[in-house]
């Protein structure tokens, strides 16, 4: 007898597509994908949160999500792009984490509570020593929601996830 295969999920395939400026990481690895329902008459709705407004990032992010939805079989696939709840660094998965910081990237720490103190980021752990005595050379790394940091220990350059 034949094992029977399971077809993936609109979830699953949406789950799968990667950040076009991060692509060691799913958008689900990063927490922007919300909600993913389908129907019974091949209609799929996406909604995703940008990690900030204006990220250039998204209409690609759509772009892959219709692509993948509609090759897998869905007839009609809508993406919305919600602001509220507003993303923050703390809807990064704890893979996700370990991917950016795996690919060299040091993930950022948690954001914080709303109304609570606004967290100071004093250092960064390098992600190829994991030394803290880093310093940060730019505010804008290779894309705007990270940083360019420097370490002193291993003087290696790296980008830092803003914490947001």
């Amino acid at each position: 007898m034949t094992p029977t295969r399971t077809m993936p999920t609109a979830h699953d395939l949406a789950a799968a597509v990667l950040d076009p400026e991060l692509p060691m990481v799913t958008i689900e690895d990063l927490g922007i994908l919300r909600d993913v329902t389908e129907d019974d008459q091949g209609r799929v709705h996406v909604t995703i949160t940008p990690t900030y407004s204006g990220c250039p990032a998204m209409e690609t992010i759509r772009q892959d999500l219709v692509e993948s939805l509609t090759l897998a079989g869905y007839l009609r696939v809508d993406v919305e792009f919600a602001l509220s709840p507003a993303w923050t660094t703390d809807d990064l998965t704890d893979e996700g984490r370990a991917k950016l910081a795996e690919a060299g990237v040091a993930p950022p720490g948690p954001a914080g509570a709303p109304g609570g103190p606004v967290q100071l980021t004093l250092s960064v752990r390098c992600p190829q020593c994991g030394s803290l005595d880093t310093v940060e050379s730019s505010r804008f790394g290779s894309t705007a929601c990270k940083s360019l940091w420097v370490c002193r220990s291993c003087r290696e350059p790296f980008d830092h996830f803003k914490a947001l």
